[in-house]
Parts: C-alpha cells; structure tokens; sequence
C-alpha cells in the first residue's frame, strides 16, 4: 500500500533568535479535512501492513478476553453504613455500581444503560450524600476528560434536572444534603480552576465561585475529611500547594487558607480528633508528618509526629481510631508500617516475601475499625486486596483478580536487577518471563518505562501480558529517575535540566539486560506511554541500535513547541516538571532533547505510535507530526505505523473489552517483528 505522506507545509517558529521550521505544524487542527484524511490514510496503512498478523490480533484479543471473568464483583468497601461495589457481567463492557445493608443490595448505576447512546462513555466519582438518598457523579462522553455532573435520587431512581457541566468530575457533598462543591475547568487549557458551590433545585448559572485559582500553574481540587467534619480545597502545582478548609456543616461559610503558598512547600491535611495532620516537606526532602490543634495552623504550631529520615520516603498515610498507618518507600520497595496510638514506639511492618511488588494503602473509609485496607500486586500474583487486622497482624484476603483458564504462578519467574547508570547510580530492573525462558535462542524483552512527574512504576501483574510472556518474551520495567521509587531525590535528579537522566538510565538498563544475557539489540523491544512515550522517543534517537523495535502510546515527543503554546490543556502547569522554555536556558535544553526536533537521517528501529483524536493531555498531533518527519528523514525499511483511535482520547477506549484489541495490536505489532 502506497506510504501516506503528510505534505510540507512550512510554518517559521522564531524564538529566542532561532529559528526553527515545522513542516507539520499544519496538523494542529482537528477541523481540517486534510488533518482527517492524513490520519484516516495513516490508520488504513496499518491496517495494510498488519494484515498478515489479523489473526494473530484476533487470537490475541480473545484470548485476553478468555482470561477475564465474565461475571465479576470489585472488593466491597464499607461506607456509612452500606457496603459499596461494581460488578461485571457476561457480554458487558461497563460496571453496574451496587450498595448494600444487611443482604438487601440496591443497584445505584448500569452504566451499560447510560453508555449505550455514545462510542466512549467513562463515569467518575461517584459520591452519596451523608443521608445516603443522592448520589452524584460526573460522566464523560466525549474522551476530553470534560464531565458533567449527575444526580440521580436513589429513593426513587430518578435523576434530578440538575446538571453540572464544564466540570472535572470531582465534588464534595456538604453535611447539609443540598449543597455540592465541585471543580469546573478552563475551556481552552482544561485546567481545573474554580470551586463552585451549588444548591440543589437552582441553575448551573447562579452557582457561586468560593475559589479561584488565579495562577495558570496551579489546578484546584476538592474533597472531604475521613472524619467528614471538614471540606478541603487543594491548590496544587508541581512544587507547591495551598490548602483551604471548611466545616462541612456549614456550607455557606468561607473557605479559610491552612497556609499559605510558599514555593516548594508541598503539604496535604486531613483531620482527627481535634487535630490536623500535615504531610510535608519543610524541611524534610523525603517528607515527614507533623500536627497541630484545629485552631492554630499557622507553621509555629506544628509539631513533628513522624520525622524526616533521608534513607526512607513517606508516600503517605491513614488515619484510624487506634492506629496510624504510613506508606514508605525504603531502597525502591514499598512497605506499610502500622503505629499503634498508645504505643508508638512499637511500630510494625506487614511482611512481603517477593522479591519485586507493589503495595498501597486501599479504599479505608471509616476511622473506628482495626482493619487497614491493603492492595497488593506483584509481576506474578494478581491484584489482590486485604483485609489486615492491625491488633491481631494477621492478613485475610478479601478478592484477588481472577485468571480465567490454567494460569499458575508458579510457572513464572520474577527478578530484581539493577544496572549502572552513566554517573554511577543503581538503576533497580523488575523483570518477569515464563520459565523456560533461560533456554531460548532468542530471549525477546519488552522494556517498558515512565520517569516522570514523581510517579512511581512499581512491578504490577497484567493478565494480558501473559499471552506475551507464553510466546516467549520476557517483560522488564526499568525503575528510572524522574519518578519516586527511591525517594523524592529520585525524581529530582530526573527533570528540569537533569532530565536526560530518564533517557539515558532507560538505555543503561537496556545495555545491562543485553550484557547479562538476557536479550540482544535484535530481539529487544521499547514500550512507553504520554511521557513514557517521549521516553521512547528521545532513546530511540539516542539509541536507535539497542532495539529491534518500539511502541510509543500517546507519546508528548513535540516538548518545545508544545510547552510553548500556553493555551494547550496542562502546559502551564507543568513548568516545574519540564522548565519553561520562554527562559532561554530551558528552551536550549529541551529542544536538545524533545523526540520531535531531533528526528535525523538515520536507521531507526520498528515503530508503532498510538494517539487519540480527542486526546486532551497530549494531542493528537505530537505524534502524528513525530511519524511524519520519522517517515520523511529515517533511512530504513522497518515499519513505521501510526494508529488513531478518531473516537477516544488519552486512555482510549471505555470498555473493558474494547480496550484490550488496543493491546492485542501492540502484541501483535511485537509478535510479528519477531517472527
């Protein structure tokens, strides 16, 4: 099939006394017929080049779907008096949302009913007012990540003609029953920026404003205590965060602030027993957790409960009547420790015997109970959620993700490894194959990677991937800087101007695997997604050499010019994570980097690009331009693809099945190049 060539329409880019020319700026417009038709051109090329691996993709795909249970419950949380819970059933893309008291269950929501009208369909935040007979969530239709706002009466099913548009999907309902705070955003940047409070029965117009954030770099949010005695407005921006607060029976009164901004003091409250509790990072790198009387918030007051140790990361924690219970990062492993209120200095930990794991701090929605809510995954044990008694330290196991079909754990491998970076620093490798693995003549790994914003990529179980892992791949997650999985230096020594970090620890993970045996430059592969897939844009350009291919999902590979287009959705925000490049010092440096301006005549590995039409992080046309000037200035014959979903946006499709064929391609992408 004839290659879709995107034309050269040349826009001149001056700043900073560069000049730079974009031959593609022109695909900035999704309302251009020729935008439309270069993507539909793109799409139907893949579909050309993958068509000797349709049944493989179909294969695949269901057999993805064999290993999901049909009919599916969620683990039950206990909320005001009802336990709260989804399930799945058979054929059925979307939950239907329950509660019950006693055995008597009530179904709140079939968003498979409320989904049939729309190609995407995705609900957010559900939330029941205090007296249980409302519940209000936000529902997006358009894969904008744009909600409004629902109400639906649960005494009589009905939904109330109140609806909240323009919002973020996130709410609190006030103590009064009538009254919802929520977050509206932007139009042109999507930015969640004001709080609104609206009284039930009255217009969205005659909705007052009770914050709003007038600093394009910070985003607004919204939520209610676990003791439920106060509402809290977050400000937040990477470095820095305001919080407000409000006794949430009074719904009329003013928001008043706890303290104020200062740049680089990060800070989250919540509230108990007469006391708040503050994790921060005054001086304290890896955070620590201090206190102080309702009334007195001012920084003088607070006194430290949990101090700042350089060698551990406090990620957070939870309040309990008789206990407090911290989430910390020690040498790149997570771990809970459970302080007894009366005997502090005899904290614990709840063990874990796997190498290699993810655990977090679960859905715990009441202060009076001994039992702390865990979630626990590993690259071989499926999700699984506990239930710990605290006073007993005995854990039972709620619900674990089922594997449909003959899955046994045992019959897998996982691994910890670390690899030298450039300037000496340990890079921790999760890796996960099937046994047997060891024994193969080709030993293809799939490396994937994020190294952004501070979010830790910890080892986690897909079921999917194990149609990868039976063909014969290993699959390896590479623990680099630019996230948190060895503490908040971690991701401080992976952004701004030390972002080349994140590009060139990925690369000596990927030269260490190779070292060690476990994969050559021909059979090892790249995966990435939104930042992970600038991840995979800059080492491919770095590094074209190490791999026999890649997938780039929803890849933000055009840095420069997006970070300078300050009405683009998040930009502004993310100053602090990437530098602004209207300072001259950052634009040199990301244009240094940024996957799309340093596309070059050269071999460049398999590539498969995936994007949304209505992406509203990273738009649509980052990749698209990417695959256009790879198409035009690359000097193999690999594949070059790019797929465009024309009905979703960042996360893709809605569905619980739908989404898998996205999988199955990417599979399918990888399975054919080693073929």
């Amino acid at each position: 099939m004839k290659l879709p060539i995107a034309s050269k329409r040349p826009t001149e880019l001056l700043k900073h006394g560069r000049n730079r020319t974009d031959n593609y700026y022109w695909l900035n417009d999704r309302e251009n017929p020729d935008v439309i038709q270069y993507l539909e051109d793109e799409n139907r090329y893949a579909d050309a080049k993958l068509e000797d691996v349709k049944e493989l993709k179909e294969e695949l795909y269901n057999e993805m779907v064999a290993r999901m249970p049909q009919r599916d419950d969620s683990a039950p949380v206990y909320f005001n008096g009802y336990f709260y819970y989804h399930k799945y059933r058979e054929g059925e893309e979307y939950p239907f949302y329950y509660r019950r008291k006693g055995e008597e269950e009530e179904l709140l929501l079939n968003v498979n009913e409320l989904a049939k009208p729309h190609t995407y369909y995705n609900v957010s935040g559900l939330h029941t007012s205090m007296n249980n007979r409302l519940l209000a969530f936000g529902e997006d239709a358009v894969s904008r990540r744009i909600y409004a706002i629902r109400i639906l009466n649960l005494e009589t099913g009905n939904f109330l003609d109140d609806v909240l548009t323009g919002t973020s999907g996130n709410l609190v309902w006030a103590g009064d029953n009538e009254t919802i705070f929520y977050t509206v955003k932007d139009k042109e940047t999507l930015r969640p920026y004001r709080v609104l409070r609206h009284k039930l029965g009255t217009n969205q117009d005659e909705d007052e404003i009770v914050y709003q954030e007038d600093d394009d770099t910070f985003y607004v949010e919204i939520e209610m205590s676990k003791s439920r005695y106060y509402i809290f407005i977050q400000s937040t921006s990477t470095l820095t965060t305001e919080c407000r607060y409000l006794a949430s029976d009074d719904p009329t009164g003013e928001f008043a602030i706890f303290e104020k901004r200062s740049r680089g003091l990060d800070y989250q409250i919540e509230h108990f027993k007469g006391r708040f509790y503050i994790y921060h990072n005054l001086d304290a790198t890896n955070f620590k957790v201090s206190s102080c009387p309702v009334g007195t918030t001012a920084r003088k007051h607070w006194k430290t409960f949990i101090a700042h140790d350089p060698d551990v990361f406090i990620e957070g924690f939870e309040l309990f009547e008789s206990y407090f219970v911290l989430k910390e990062r020690f040498d790149g492993l997570g771990r809970l420790s459970i302080i007894s209120w009366n005997e502090k200095d005899k904290s614990h930990y709840i063990d874990f015997q796997e190498p290699t794991y993810t655990v977090e701090i679960g859905a715990n929605m009441e202060l009076d109970t001994p039992v702390l809510r865990y979630v626990y995954t590993s690259l071989t044990t499926p999700v699984s959620h506990f239930d710990y008694d605290m006073s007993k330290r005995t854990s039972h196991l709620v619900k674990r993700q089922e594997v449909v079909g003959e899955f046994d754990p045992d019959h897998y491998r996982s691994e910890r490894l670390e690899a030298k970076a450039e300037d000496g620093t340990d890079i921790p490798i999760s890796m996960v194959y099937k046994k047997g693995f060891e024994d193969s003549e080709t030993k293809p790994l799939l490396l994937y990677g994020y190294g952004s914003y501070g979010i830790t990529l910890d080892a986690f179980f897909s079921p999917s991937r194990l149609s990868l892992l039976d063909r014969g791949f290993a699959f390896a997650i590479a623990h680099i800087r630019g996230g948190q999985e060895k503490g908040r230096n971690w991701y401080e020594t992976g952004k701004l101007l030390k972002k080349k970090n994140t590009f060139t620890d990925f690369i000596s993970c990927a030269t260490h695997l190779i070292a060690l045996g476990y994969t050559t430059p021909n059979h090892l592969y790249a995966m990435g997604g939104s930042a992970g897939g600038l991840l995979v844009g800059a080492v491919i350009n770095m590094r074209p050499d190490l791999f026999n291919g890649a997938v780039a999902q929803v890849p933000f590979v055009d840095v420069v010019t997006t970070m300078l287009d300050d009405s683009i959705p998040l930009t502004t925000g993310e100053y602090d994570e990437w530098g602004n490049p209207n300072d001259p010092e950052y634009f040199e440096y990301i244009l240094s980097y940024s996957p799309y301006d340093n596309v070059k005549r050269q071999n460049y590995p398999s590539l498969l690009v995936t994007t949304g039409l209505h992406d509203s992080q990273v738009q649509y046309w980052e990749p698209a331009k990417w695959v256009a000037k790879l198409r035009e200035l690359k000097t193999d014959s690999n594949d070059l693809l790019l797929v465009t979903n024309m009905s979703t946006g960042h996360g893709g499709a809605s569905g619980r099945f739908e989404r898998l064929k996205e999988v199955a391609l990417e599979y399918a992408f990888l399975l054919k190049l080693e073929n």
